[in-house]
């Protein structure tokens, strides 16, 4: 198959860049099916850049998502006792939300699993 050059528009800087037809011969030798959307200057910056693409796919997933390094939970009151806590995840009004204590009571009281050791960091999740 013969390749030849192909001028593109970089999908971050607008810029036109020229995919060459070595690129184009990499591409295919590798199984790429789609030509590149970025200039090598954006690519090159994304790779360099710290969250390396990862506020995109976290705007795809769930845009109020903050990253995982990030979360610092979600206020909510505890559907048995009534006191305020805060939970690793955004509360549903179809259902209950507990804090830590009576979590670990509920879930003790139907067998489900001993109970977490004190300090850990996982206690909802084991």
């Amino acid at each position: 198959m013969s390749f030849a050059d192909v001028t593109l528009v970089c999908r971050d800087c607008g810029k036109e860049f020229v995919f060459t037809a070595g690129e184009q011969e990499f591409f295919s030798q590798k199984g790429f099916l789609h030509d590149p959307v970025r200039c090598p200057a954006c690519r090159r910056a994304r790779k360099q850049a710290p969250d390396r693409g990862r506020q995109e796919r976290r705007d795809h997933d769930n845009p109020t998502s903050p990253p995982p390094h990030q979360r610092g939970g979600f206020p909510a009151v505890c559907s048995a006792c009534g006191k305020p806590t805060t939970v690793p995840f955004a509360p549903r009004d179809d259902r209950p939300v507990y804090c830590d204590a009576c979590f670990q009571a509920i879930r003790q009281s139907r067998g489900d699993h001993p109970p977490a050791p004190a300090g850990s960091r996982h206690t909802r999740y084991r």
